[in-house]
């Protein structure tokens, strides 16, 4: 099991979206929310994300092809 600290912002029209539960649905990721500030305009998450490395690679994509900034802030491949 991999784990990757990610700081991600959902712009205005994601605010509102399930993605969080898409991604550990779909690709069998670990949400565990560090802290976050969410208003109507935006939403900014800490995350650590904890799955197998490709599924984690997966999600990660599909956060950025859905709109959502995604910086990594730390790596840990098990």
């Amino acid at each position: 099991m991999s784990r990757r600290k990610v700081f991600l912002t959902f712009p205005q029209t994601l605010v509102k979206e399930p993605i969080l539960w898409k991604i550990g649905q779909e690709y069998q990721v670990v949400t565990n929310i560090r802290g976050a500030s969410i208003t109507e305009e935006v939403a900014l998450l800490a995350l650590m994300l904890e799955g197998e490395p490709d599924n984690l690679d997966k999600a990660i994509v599909f956060l950025g092809e859905r709109g959502v900034k995604v910086e990594i802030l730390e790596e840990d491949d098990e």
